[in-house]
């Protein structure tokens, strides 16, 4: 019980001073224009809009996991399963993360037949939004992400690789935690909250998939695989010849 107050305080705290800093970075580039407007050229009147505008996007990113995650520990979020096709979730996915990351190599490698999964399409999106965003965040030095789609048994696998970073072999599973936080990855340059793996396993294990992660330290990167239920197995396999 000492423990798990220690790390909601921690939390708290972290929370706290995720949402203090762009809410300052936001006030603090809205004086300085409107007490100096007519002194600031044009490139920079740019320049101090798209900061104002990263920070506020980087506000409702924060504010929205933290929903999620009260939505998702509730009674009332239920998965709505239907037929939907991996490989055009995560083209739209790869769109929609890349409008972020614009000298980011986003390269995807896709099975080559149909790939059905039996899942919630919206939460599906919000899955691999989410790990994309978060390959991306993490890749330090290097600005390629490497997705493959897959027919693995009788799951659809998504493989989302970064480079430049790695996770301890101690911290593989506890990254999935709520409230949990791991000094070398989750914690380091990259801003976040640390929530968004928590709501992407829960979402997953709800729809009845899974999520693995692996990383080397030794080539530095990290692997995540997820793992979504095939839609019609046996008509599916039979179709392709597996």
């Amino acid at each position: 019980m000492i423990k798990e107050k220690n790390i909601k305080e921690e939390f708290v705290s972290t929370l706290s001073h995720e949402i203090r800093t762009p809410l300052t970075s936001i006030k603090g580039f809205c004086q300085t224009m409107l007490n100096s407007w007519d002194l600031i050229d044009d490139n920079k009147k740019k320049e101090f809009l798209s900061i104002i505008l990263n920070q506020s996007q980087r506000l409702i990113n924060l504010v929205e996991n933290v929903l999620n995650v009260a939505k998702i520990d509730s009674e009332f979020d239920k998965v709505i399963l239907s037929k939907v096709d991996i490989n055009k979730v995560i083209k739209n996915c790869i769109n929609i993360v890349s409008m972020n990351y614009k000298d980011f190599d986003f390269k995807l490698s896709e099975y080559p037949h149909e790939l059905y999964s039996l899942c919630d399409s919206d939460k599906t999106q919000q899955i691999l939004i989410n790990i994309l965003d978060n390959a991306a965040k993490y890749s330090r030095n290097s600005k390629k992400i490497e997705i493959k789609t897959s027919l693995k048994n009788d799951y659809c696998l998504v493989s989302i690789v970064n480079h430049g970073s790695y996770i301890e072999k101690e911290d593989k599973e506890k990254i999935f935690e709520k409230f949990y936080r791991v000094d070398s990855y989750i914690t380091s340059s990259a801003q976040g909250s640390g929530l968004g793996l928590y709501i992407v396993k829960t979402l997953i294990d709800k729809m009845n998939g899974y999520i693995e992660v692996k990383s080397s330290k030794e080539e530095l990167k990290t692997e995540f695989l997820i793992y979504f239920p095939v839609y019609e197995v046996e008509k599916l396999t039979k179709n392709i010849g597996v």
